[in-house]
């Protein structure tokens, strides 16, 4: 199968040619000609199979048959939970859509608004937002949608995950009723199909990896180590093993901050990602990264779904995640369209609940690997896989109301208790009007 048979037009097939792809990836056969159709998409697919540009060639081709964006409207619009993963949604845009009459745009928190309401007068043809700023666009009347024909919700679980539900109804409300909705996510969790049933509409629903799968290509090994020993022994691992190009994940963001600075102290060139940053540092610590000024950059899992980088050959767990689907985003960054690569974690015996978790999801156990001089004191206990599946929370009862005879003795209850006369302790008001020692 070739891109041209998927009936996408000369200028768009040009824009690939000279990225160099020829095949489409499995989510992109299935998702291309849905979309171009018209049809509404939910999509499960795991970052690095080629799924932003499922989503964008044909929303490009479908809009470059259409009419002429108005000032300060827009025809598409992509929502994404994190700046990083914006940026880089709005990167694969004016790629190939660099021979087409289009205009693009790409809107997050961090940074001046105002460059950003200036763009938006000219109307964008895509726009790809975080949902925060886009609502604070909308609050100012910067944007509209009265032309709007596409929204997609890229990375949703992720989306829900880290708080956005709310300011995604609101969204969903300003917008017009009659769209093309496309859901993107890593999962098909009960709270995605909760969001889809008011989102979607009959639509084409396309998995092309296992639930919570991670890579193939993706070596996956564990070393027991005691925490107090985790820095030297990445410090050695880096050393010995000549890594030029690492992507370490931290719990915290003071961990990440604290690991960056032994790194730099050992002359490892590193760099630190996370929440705390400004847009400006996160932005220049990715592009050094990318271009080999440092070579380890730490991140929090904030960074697990929002960096998209060539070849990555390592990922580092430092530290385990507490929720054990992170880990399949974490290792996501590695082994991407068809490469190999390993991800490595270092694990301490505070972090076995952690790790059993993660072996459960995966349905595998880590291979253990100790390093000579780093043997832990504190063992690592042995695992054992676990393999029921995981038991569904039970939802709350709802309050019954109170009626009949249980709310009339209740009452009579009330009553009587309230008739008692209250009972002052001495002792206690002793102790009130009691001086304060200095």
């Amino acid at each position: 199968m070739s891109f041209a048979s998927l009936g996408l037009s000369a200028p768009i097939l040009q824009a690939i040619a000279e990225q160099g792809y020829e095949t489409p990836s499995p989510i992109q056969a299935k998702a291309i000609p849905a979309i171009l159709e018209g049809k509404d998409v939910m999509a499960a697919a795991q970052t690095g199979t080629g799924k932003t540009a499922g989503f964008t060639l044909p929303i490009l081709e479908r809009l470059s048959q259409g009419q002429r964006t108005q000032s300060n409207q827009v025809r598409a619009l992509v929502l994404t939970p994190t700046r990083e993963l914006a940026a880089q949604v709005g990167d694969s845009v004016a790629t190939y859509g660099r021979h087409l009459p289009l205009r693009s745009t790409v809107v997050f928190g961090g940074v001046k608004i105002n460059p950003q309401m200036m763009k938006l007068r000219r109307g964008a043809d895509v726009l790809v937002a975080t949902p925060g700023r886009l609502l604070d666009l909308y609050n100012q009347n910067a944007v509209k949608f009265n032309q709007l024909e596409v929204l997609v919700l890229d990375e949703a679980d992720r989306m829900l995950d880290m708080g956005f539900i709310h300011d995604i109804r609101k969204i969903l409300a300003i917008l017009p009723a009659k769209r093309q909705n496309l859901l993107f996510s890593a999962t098909f969790s009960d709270d995605i199909r909760k969001l889809a049933k008011g989102l979607v509409h009959n639509p084409v629903e396309i998995s092309v990896n296992p639930p919570n799968s991670t890579a193939r290509k993706v070596k996956q090994w564990m070393c027991p180590v005691d925490k107090k020993q985790k820095s030297a022994l990445l410090t050695q691992m880096i050393h010995d093993n000549r890594w030029q190009q690492v992507l370490v994940f931290t719990r915290t963001k003071h961990g990440a901050n604290k690991l960056t600075r032994h790194l730099d102290g050992e002359g490892i060139k590193a760099a630190a990602i996370h929440g705390n940053k400004s847009q400006g540092a996160r932005t220049k610590a990715l592009a050094d990264f990318k271009a080999g000024a440092i070579r380890i950059l730490v991140a929090t899992d904030i960074a697990a779904r929002g960096l998209d980088i060539d070849q990555l050959p390592q990922v580092v767990n430092f530290d385990l995640p507490n929720v054990a689907e992170d880990y399949v985003h974490r290792i996501g960054r590695t082994g991407r369209a068809g490469a190999s690569g390993q991800a490595i974690s270092l694990v301490s015996a505070d972090e076995f609940k952690q790790l059993s978790d993660i072996e459960r999801l995966i349905r595998q156990v880590l291979t253990r690997k100790l390093v000579d001089g780093f043997e832990p004191v504190h063992d690592v206990p042995e695992s054992r896989l676990d393999t029921r599946p995981p038991r569904p929370k039970k939802p709350k009862k709802p309050k019954q109301p109170n009626t009949g005879k249980e709310a009339a003795s209740r009452s009579g209850q009330a009553r009587k208790t309230s008739g008692k006369p209250k009972v002052f302790k001495p002792a206690a008001r002793k102790a009130r009007n009691r001086p304060q020692t200095p």
